[in-house]
């Protein structure tokens, strides 16, 4: 299975402005544990997750004062929408991330997350036993 047949086409985009509260609200709401950050002053696309804001807050940092751009990944590992879930799998594990943002031509694809790998893994094992 590719990438593509796996990720979240549902892409959380989050401004460099937008505070750490913010950022946080829409990723609880949606349900996901990232935001993809599009800075137009910046090349790229970054990335900023729940654990960021975890170690934001963890650090005494106030969530109503602290802005994304201070959190963001930028050294990101992009995901292309042909690699299988088994490549994916690998960049993560080596990477120590939970998250790959998928680009192709640099356009935002979605977003693939280990839950994602889990959950289609789980499906074909579920789907074997039968």
């Amino acid at each position: 299975m590719r990438v593509r047949d796996a990720m979240s086409s549902q892409v959380l985009i989050v401004g460099p402005e937008h505070t750490l509260r913010q950022a946080a609200q829409m990723m609880a709401a949606r349900g996901i544990g990232s935001a993809v950050v599009i800075d137009p002053d910046s090349e790229g696309v970054g990335i900023m997750t729940e654990r960021d804001v975890l170690k934001a807050i963890g650090a005494g940092l106030d969530p109503d004062v602290e802005r994304t751009w201070r959190h963001i990944t930028w050294d990101v590992v992009y995901a292309g929408p042909q690699w299988t879930l088994e490549e994916a799998a690998v960049a993560m594990a080596r990477g120590g991330f939970r998250h790959l943002v998928v680009i192709e031509d640099s356009d935002v694809l979605g977003v693939i997350s280990v839950r994602d790998i889990m959950r289609v893994w789980a499906q074909r094992t579920v789907a074997a036993s039968v």
